[in-house]
């Protein structure tokens, strides 16, 4: 029976320098499905991106904006589809516009079969699947920017889908230090539209949070109850306004999140911040 999560942090350049932190499990059945998804990935996988934190660095807008204009540079180099670069991180619009190139030129999930996206070298590939990360990227820099991480296995299929049943334990408050399932479905959650007022995303990108991984993201951050019935009504109003678009309710369009693990102890802001990198991930 495990019962623990543990993680260790360290500082990029100097990985001897760590801190370890416990995690205990939630008792639910969304974790052992987990569970069993993080110790294939393990078995094969290393993490994406052991340095995906959020919300720790001071430079965190001008770093948001260096990551984006590369990747944008590195596609138009092999082809300038992209029209311009970001020069703003707060310009929804663009960066709405940014994630529909992505969206169009990388594919959706399991859907990589634009002429495009075949024929371009590997470096412009991944540079578009980037895109899309820096995209959230700067979205979370403008939004308050919560301190979080995210642990992804980007080689791992993401074909597993959640039950019915599993809709029941989304959470939408929080106290920091919790840990949920990361989404992994490229596209975007009601919650997401909602917020993100998109005017390029097409019909088949809305994408319910069904799927899921071994990915995972870390909160660092409380969310209370005024600022999740804020998301509910924005997401519940944007629904009321669109349904005819997005169709009959659905489990899946719940908003919320599938909590996995707490923090043992308080949350030591002031350590990560000196370690903003996995090291190591374990269940015990």
């Amino acid at each position: 029976m495990h019962t623990k999560l543990v993680i260790e942090y360290a500082k990029p350049q100097d990985l001897a320098d760590s801190l370890t932190l416990e995690y205990k499990l939630r008792d639910n059945p969304i974790v052992a499905k987990w569970i069993k998804k993080l110790q294939q990935a393990q078995q094969t996988y290393s993490i994406d991106d052991p340095a995906r934190f959020y919300g720790f660095d001071a430079n965190t807008e001008i770093d948001a904006l260096v990551r984006i204009n590369q990747c944008i540079d590195i596609v138009n180099k092999y082809d300038p589809i992209i029209s311009r670069h970001l020069s703003d991180i707060n310009d929804q619009d663009h960066l709405n516009y940014l994630h529909h190139i992505f969206e169009v030129y990388h594919g959706l999930l399991d859907q990589q079969t634009s002429e495009f996206f075949k024929n371009a070298p590997a470096e412009v590939r991944k540079a578009l699947a980037d895109l899309n990360i820096c995209v959230h990227r700067c979205e979370t820099v403008s939004r308050l920017n919560f301190p979080r991480h995210v642990v992804t296995y980007f080689g791992l299929p993401k074909n597993s889908k959640l039950d019915i049943e599993d809709y029941q334990f989304a959470e939408t408050t929080w106290s920091a230090g919790a840990v949920f399932l990361n989404y992994v479905e490229i596209g975007k959650t009601l919650l997401d539209l909602a917020i993100d007022n998109d005017q390029y995303i097409a019909d088949e990108a809305f994408q319910p949070f069904c799927r899921y991984s071994a990915d995972f993201v870390v909160r660092f951050y409380e969310q209370t109850a005024v600022m999740a019935q804020q998301q509910i009504d924005l997401a519940n109003a944007y629904y009321n306004k669109h349904q005819d678009k997005l169709g009959p309710w659905h489990p899946s369009f719940t908003i919320g999140s599938f909590p996995l693990a707490d923090i043992v102890g308080t949350v030591p802001i002031a350590q990560l911040t000196d370690r903003p990198c996995v090291k190591s991930v374990q269940i015990i």
